[in-house]
């Protein structure tokens, strides 16, 4: 059986992209995009929302800090025909990374560590770290893996880089990290401070050895609670006094205030072939007490795109300067050798980076930089193009739909200049 048409879907969508348009777009083929072939991203958007692949969108891209596009195609709320605006808010998971890592390289840049400082130094609790083996014949019975002690301390790079040996629990020490109540990334629902998370990871067996290989986990966690040790404040008060509030990012935050609760972008996911509301999580009325640096916030394109541009500009936004230039060019750096094998095969200081397109396989340029989210959205910044380009939905789980990729490529074809 079909699922039932909400609402006449062509008409109502081609409006809803028209109503949500802003006016501050620039035109495109002034910024060197050519307007037809951009039109075709457009295009692609708007399929994927008329075969009910997705609910809604929104996308920024910019260039010279001027936006071609800044609108929501679709519907946030498809049950109540709620077109999307431009301003929703979103759930931006792991995109938090990268907020957690501006903040940390801004206490670097006052003086307060350095990135190869052992983080028990701030940590206590990280100071005899052990790493989870397989049994050996010495193993005593009943346990599913040995410990060796760790052949050096974490270093704070290491949480930046990903090469802490924390994973998000997954390994042989699985069922302690379970038992621990610290497994996988969703914190939103702890009633405890995440300082309090973070002291119970660091007695449990890391997956790796620090500073061998890239383990994708907890590590931009524990860089959150160094901020709120080294600054001493919470992780969220810090974000709001020293990075939102500067860059102007008024919907950017950990929870969401009731007012604003209609603005949150419902999830939405593919299951059985169709697209369902999912779990929409507790960022409303959770107990909103556990700041999660690497999957906790949430923001709206707009925000976000302002945090971006601040980084394509080299640390600073309307004359307000958070990062030197220096530091900047420090964080879109591979740090990681050949040990990052997903994206494009390099990893900075909180994303990967672009060092060879030929390696990568798609359109892309050398030197550009970005994530992306366990809800779905994606970013890039090029500094070689001086682009910004964010893809913002909530869609989890996600039927295999590449979107959040070809967004990138759609992007890049129209660029003619």
């Amino acid at each position: 059986m079909k699922p039932p048409r909400l609402l006449p879907v062509c008409s109502l969508l081609l409006f809803v992209a028209l109503a949500s348009l802003r006016a501050a777009e620039a035109d495109p083929a002034s910024l060197g995009f050519d307007p037809a072939r951009l039109g075709r991203l457009d295009a692609l958007i708007q399929a994927q929302v008329d075969q009910q692949k997705i609910g809604g969108v929104v996308l920024y891209v910019a260039r010279d800090g001027k936006p071609v596009r800044d609108r929501g195609y679709g519907m946030q709320d498809l049950e109540s025909g709620k077109a999307m605006p431009a301003d929703a808010i979103f759930r931006i998971a792991s995109m938090s990374k990268a907020v957690t890592s501006v903040a940390v390289m801004m206490l670097y840049e006052e003086g307060k560590f350095l990135l190869h400082d052992n983080v028990s130094k701030y940590i206590p609790e990280f100071a005899k770290s052990v790493v989870a083996v397989p049994r050996t014949a010495e193993t005593p019975e009943g346990r599913k893996y040995a410990t060796v002690p760790a052949k050096r301390p974490i270093q704070i790079r290491d949480l930046l880089t990903h090469c802490a040996g924390l994973t998000y629990g997954d390994g042989l020490a699985v069922d302690d990290y379970k038992a621990a109540n610290v497994y996988m990334w969703y914190f939103a629902n702890k009633d405890e401070p995440v300082g309090d998370v973070i002291k119970r990871l660091a007695k449990l067996p890391l997956h790796g050895q620090p500073g061998e290989q890239y383990q994708y986990g907890f590590s931009t966690d524990v860089l959150g609670y160094l901020v709120e040790v080294v600054s001493g404040m919470p992780l969220d008060r810090f974000f709001a006094e020293r990075i939102f509030g500067p860059l102007k990012m008024v919907d950017s935050c950990f929870f969401l205030a009731p007012e604003k609760a209609a603005r949150l972008a419902p999830v939405y996911g593919i299951e059985g072939g169709k697209l369902v509301k999912t779990d929409q999580g507790d960022y409303v009325t959770g107990p909103r007490k556990c700041f999660s640096g690497g999957a906790g916030l949430l923001s709206t394109a707009g925000d976000y795109g302002r945090l971006l541009q601040m980084l394509l500009d080299g640390g600073q936004l309307d004359g307000v300067r958070l990062l030197s230039p220096k530091s900047v060019e420090l964080m879109r750096s591979n740090h990681t050798g050949t040990k990052y094998a997903g994206d494009t095969g390099a990893f900075g200081l909180g994303f990967w980076v672009m060092q060879d397109v030929g390696f990568y396989g798609e359109l892309g340029t050398p030197g550009a930089f970005g994530w992306g989210s366990a809800y779905f959205p994606q970013y890039l910044v090029d500094p070689k193009e001086r682009i910004v380009a964010l893809l913002m939905t909530q869609l989890r789980p996600t039927g295999g739909n590449t979107l959040n990729q070809q967004f990138k490529v759609l992007m890049y074809q129209a660029l003619v200049k």
